[in-house]
């Protein structure tokens, strides 16, 4: 261990926000307003440098994660354990820690965050500066969220992503931004209140906030009134996660928080804050009340699988490109909470999986519609039509992300829903048969829009000279459709850190049965009927 594994998530998780601070001191500079009437300042450009370079920065810190990661260490890292006093009373840590699942999770974050001001560089006229600080606070808080091991600290952070994402919308915004702003702040703030209300009961009969002792505490059975509390305790977890991801019917915020999201917001929020939710319902519902997630495990699965269906359907009838995208992040997200929820391996890993996958798929989708925007003020579907001639570049990128989004075997979706239906079929065959639908309608919206945007003859005369792929928006794509790529191909590399971690929250939560697990060599499903004995093996 070196010096600067003792700092490594403090460094990474607050050089974004110490970057926007030092910007808030930037000058200005000359005022100037161009042909279209956008108001510009002189240091503008050495604004979106400096920012560009902070965000590379943090990214390449993060690899530092997985360089330097213990794979055969089931829990959190002792080396990158940051423990210590923030306030004596209440008894309040600030404490860091990562594990194989939170681990991606920020690497997730430092790699889109780059990306996604790349694809916005010249799309913001006027207050780039407040938009680029903005970014860097947003960064930091969901950073935050993965690492935080201190409730109080985690809830912090929680409540930090909403601030910057709602300007965001607000400010930058298309027309509806306010009312999208306002619904998207207070259907999430709203539901966090559920969640604090349980972290401080628990605080008051713990003592800590602590994630760890609060853990030992429930699963020793050593609160005092836990069988009567547990049950709303668990739900007051689960509607601040249901909304965040958002499962159905916790949903209707998102359409529009996307639809008139500036394509950076879009971005940031399908790729990394809905992965809070479906983080939280891992970290928190199961790891924490194993008994009730088992419970309430049936009546989840229902609003997954619901969600899965409902979600495609209302994607296939969608006239607007942005709001497709959004929808099918309501159907893909309720794959991952399927998987979780299974109580297998294989879709616990599975899920995990997927949270990456659709930040890098969805996230590239909002990126090319963000591209087309940019080019023709318009979502609506029918306003395209034959792109392929002027934009062969752009079409075959869609065509590699939209084969990514729908999971075809060698892409990295493929991956993730195969997991997660084959821990599904474990735990009910059922679950799997119908959850599968949802992935013949994908198929079915996205091959259907990429037949409608692309092929056919040109209609709009303005569509026939527009300007394919420049340079600059190559450097935001490239990355993620090669990564769709690699994590399709080489997905043991994930999965062995992934692997241990999902087993351990899995193996507390579930009771005996027969199970399956990925092994992080072997990418082949294996049943393993007994736990007991394989651990007694290894032993």
């Amino acid at each position: 261990m070196n010096y600067f594994d003792k700092i490594a998530l403090t460094v990474i998780t607050f050089l974004p926000a110490a970057a926007a601070l030092a910007l808030m001191f930037f000058p200005r500079g000359t005022a100037q307003t161009d042909s279209h009437g956008h108001t510009h300042y002189a240091s503008d450009k050495p604004i979106k440098w400096v920012v560009l370079g902070v965000s590379i920065l943090a990214f390449i810190l993060s690899l530092h994660l997985p360089a330097h990661f213990d794979y055969a260490q089931s829990g959190f890292q002792p080396r990158f354990n940051t423990n210590v006093e923030w306030i004596a009373s209440p008894n309040i840590h600030y404490h860091l820690g990562v594990d194989g699942i939170s681990m991606w999770l920020v690497v997730l974050t430092t790699f889109l965050v780059p990306l996604s001001i790349l694809i916005q560089w010249d799309s913001v006229h006027g207050r780039v500066k407040e938009f680029m600080v903005l970014i860097l606070l947003l960064e930091t808080a969901m950073i935050g969220v993965f690492l935080a091991l201190d409730m109080f600290l985690f809830y912090v952070f929680w409540e930090a992503t909403l601030i910057p994402m709602a300007l965001l919308i607000g400010i930058y915004g298309h027309e509806r931004r306010i009312y999208a702003a306002v619904k998207f702040f207070l259907y999430t703030m709203l539901a966090s209140v559920f969640m604090l209300g349980s972290i401080i009961w628990l605080y008051l009969k713990v003592g800590s906030f602590d994630y760890a002792a609060i853990q030992n505490a429930l699963s020793a059975g050593q609160i005092p009134g836990i069988a009567t509390a547990a049950p709303w305790l668990f739900l007051g977890f689960f509607i601040a996660f249901a909304v965040k991801v958002p499962l159905f019917p916790f949903h209707t915020w998102l359409p529009d928080a996307h639809v008139e999201a500036p394509t950076a917001g879009s971005v940031l929020l399908a790729g990394v804050l809905l992965k809070m939710g479906t983080y939280g319902l891992m970290r928190f519902n199961v790891a924490l009340f194993p008994e009730q997630a088992r419970i309430n495990a049936p009546w989840i699965i229902t609003l997954a699988i619901i969600g899965i269906i409902y979600g495609a359907l209302v994607a296939l009838v969608q006239p607007n490109l942005k709001k497709l995208i959004a929808y099918s992040s309501v159907s893909h997200l309720g794959f991952v909470v399927l998987g979780i929820f299974s109580f297998t391996v294989a879709g616990a890993d599975g899920a995990v999986y997927q949270m990456l996958n659709h930040g890098v798929s969805t996230g590239a989708l909002f990126m090319l519609a963000g591209m087309l925007y940019d080019r023709r003020h318009t979502y609506e579907i029918k306003q395209f039509g034959g792109l392929a001639t002027p934009m062969p570049v752009y079409t075959m990128l869609f065509l590699v992300i939209t084969l990514s989004s729908i999971g075809l075997p060698l892409t990295n979706g493929f991956v993730g829903e195969f997991l997660i239906l084959s821990g599904a079929f474990q735990a009910k065959a059922i679950y799997a048969i119908l959850a599968t639908t949802g992935v013949i309608w994908s198929a079915g919206y996205m091959l259907w829009l990429y037949q409608r945007t692309f092929f056919g003859e040109i209609k709009l005369a303005i569509n026939r000279n527009l300007p394919d792929v420049t340079q600059r928006e190559r450097l935001a794509l490239f990355p993620l459709v090669v990564l769709a790529l690699i994590m399709g191909l080489f997905s043991p590399y994930w999965m062995k850190a992934i692997d241990p971690s999902s087993m351990r929250i899995v193996e507390a939560a579930q009771a005996p049965k027969v199970h399956a697990t990925v092994h992080p060599e072997d990418s082949s499903l294996k049943l393993v009927s007994n736990r007991n004995s394989e651990n007694t093996n290894r032993k």
